[in-house]
């Protein structure tokens, strides 16, 4: 599996992962009303995804405005998730 880091394809191994999470994760929170509300998780997990694909653009060489754009988009999300979290 360390072999699969430089190319790239353990990230897109957890990418997949964290969406098949996600879905699960917001279908046990429709059904059951028990867990973190979607918009909680998923502005926590999009932040996480788009710090993987900057790493991603890191690792295959992408140019670097794909990277920040990642960056930027993970910062906003990190936002967005701190910006739930507040309490007043």
């Amino acid at each position: 599996m360390i072999n699969d880091f430089p190319s790239s394809r353990i990230i897109d191994f957890i990418l997949i992962w964290t969406a098949i999470e996600a879905m699960l994760l917001v279908a046990f929170f429709n059904k059951t009303g028990r867990g973190v509300p979607p918009v909680d998780l998923l502005a926590n997990l999009a932040a996480g995804a788009f710090l993987m694909l900057a790493l991603r653009g890191a690792l295959v060489s992408a140019q670097w405005q794909w990277i920040a754009a990642s960056l930027v988009g993970s910062f906003l999300a990190h936002l967005l998730d701190l910006r739930l979290r507040w309490k007043s």
